[in-house]
């Protein structure tokens, strides 16, 4: 975990806002655990990032913007089933062949 202030006032204290403190009858603490990610820096009060997400999120991004796999599609001149990951021709008959809803 590496949290920064998203107003980069310099802060260094953070609360997580959605954690879960286990404690014993007593009141001592015993252990805690992340509900869900959402920090405030103690300095200013604004929102606090996770920069250790950064990487997996750029990776996250990048296989969402990758092409879909190729689609299965019938020649309309002679039936073949071919894949198809964009406008090319039918390697049967050598007919143009468009996937629907393509671009």
């Amino acid at each position: 975990m590496l949290l920064v202030c998203s107003r980069r006032c310099g802060g260094k204290l953070f609360r997580a806002l959605f954690a879960e403190v286990d404690i014993d009858s007593s009141g001592a603490y015993l252990d805690h655990r992340i509900a869900q990610a959402g920090y405030i820096c103690l300095n200013c009060g604004s929102p606090a990032l996770d920069l250790s997400e950064v990487p997996a999120e750029m990776q996250r991004e990048a296989d969402e913007e990758k092409a879909p796999p190729g689609a299965a599609v019938l020649c309309p001149v002679c039936e073949t089933l071919v894949q198809v990951d964009s406008a090319m021709e039918c390697p049967n008959c050598g007919a143009p062949l468009e996937v629907a809803g393509g671009t």
